[in-house]
């Protein structure tokens, strides 16, 4: 009988505790954190705001002051040239770290499974499977923002076309019935969405990886599967969510507090820099602004890398969490996490004493 997604758990645990700490090698943290944090399996996300209005006194006499008074007129072609630039840089960007993402969750499942992380020859073997499930997450963002557009665009454009928005006081029924209804069907159209990809990653992934199928193959190989057994894979949805749910936490006041052990003397350096540049008659230039920019780009890359550091064992334990329950389902896979003891079959046979002669006569 196939575990159940409780009894996975105890699996997951040791196989963490055996690929991280027996034994422990900082660089297999950094590499698997590295592919954890493209690949998308941080186990939480951290920002920390400081006040935008944050203002350097002024000399009193000095007409110069350090941090500019107003925003400069800009041409509204420009601008609009310049919103039309970042937007499609951040389109292209966006699909670049999607097909990044796409490998590096091969590269993810193959370092849990073998319990070694090796990025630069995972990269190589894994832009077949990569690719295919590139397309597949394509597809599947274009058909949620599409369903989202159509569940929120068509009742909004039919409430604006009967004149509920001119008078709103005189459709107070239809309006809050029409928004539970759409509210509740666009989270059911959400879950659904989500139940989708976390299936994907979690169970055709390993298909695509060790048999070359591609990702539709393998939701037609999968879905029979769900049917069996769908009150297990149920159970292992709600146990993954309760489980992200507690590492998130975890991860995050940890994050939280790492942030601001580092995010403390910044502040301090930063502030240090600002009254010595004003102090120095240094103005807001190109210059300054560009140092400025690089290095809050260093503080932010060093504080993505120390939460991914800390989320390493979340990064390991999911992955596991999916392998262990999927192999007790899926034998390739049952065959690449236990597999049988070779023997060799050229060994020479073994070296018995010849036979005595017959006694003659």
């Amino acid at each position: 009988m196939p575990i159940s997604a409780t009894e996975t758990i105890t699996l997951a645990f040791q196989h963490t505790k055996r690929q991280l700490f027996q034994p422990f090698r900082i660089w297999q943290w950094t590499r698997l954190a590295i592919v954890g944090l493209l690949a998308g399996e941080t186990g939480s996300s951290g920002k920390f705001n400081f006040p935008a209005n944050f203002n350097i006194p002024q000399r009193s006499g000095s007409s110069q002051n350090f941090l500019p008074q107003g925003w400069p007129h800009i041409d509204p072609a420009i601008l609009g040239t310049l919103i039309a630039v970042l937007v499609v840089t951040g389109l292209v960007f966006a699909i670049v770290m999607l097909y990044i993402s796409s490998v590096m969750r091969f590269i993810l499942f193959d370092s849990v499974l073998t319990r070694e992380c090796h990025i630069r020859e995972g990269w190589s073997r894994r832009q077949g499977p990569g690719w295919d499930y590139f397309l597949w997450q394509l597809g599947l963002a274009i058909v949620v923002l599409v369903g989202l557009g159509v569940l929120v665009g068509i009742p909004v454009a039919y409430a604006y076309a009967r004149g509920w928005f001119r008078q709103p006081n005189q459709h107070v029924a239809p309006m809050m019935l029409g928004g539970i209804v759409m509210f509740c069907l666009f989270f059911v159209f959400v879950v659904a969405a989500y139940l989708v990809d976390v299936l994907t990653k979690d169970f055709v992934v390993p298909q695509m990886a060790l048999e070359g199928v591609d990702a539709i193959e393998g939701w037609r190989r999968l879905w029979p599967m769900i049917e069996r057994e769908t009150g297990r894979y149920a159970g292992y949805v709600g146990m993954k969510i309760v489980l992200a749910i507690g590492a998130g936490i975890v991860v995050g006041i940890v994050a939280f507090i790492i942030g601001l052990m580092i995010a403390i003397p910044a502040v301090v350096m930063s502030l240090a820099a600002i009254f010595g540049g004003k102090a120095a008659g240094l103005t807001w230039n190109a210059l300054t602004v560009t140092a400025a920019i690089v290095a809050g780009c260093i503080a932010l890359a060093v504080l993505l890398y120390v939460i991914a550091l800390i989320s390493v064992p979340v990064i390991v334990f999911f992955p596991a969490y999916a392998i262990y329950f999927f192999a007790a389902r899926y034998r390739p896979l049952s065959l690449a996490l236990y597999p049988p003891p070779t023997t060799s079959l050229n060994a020479p046979p073994p070296d018995f004493p010849p036979p005595a002669p017959s006694p003659a006569g």
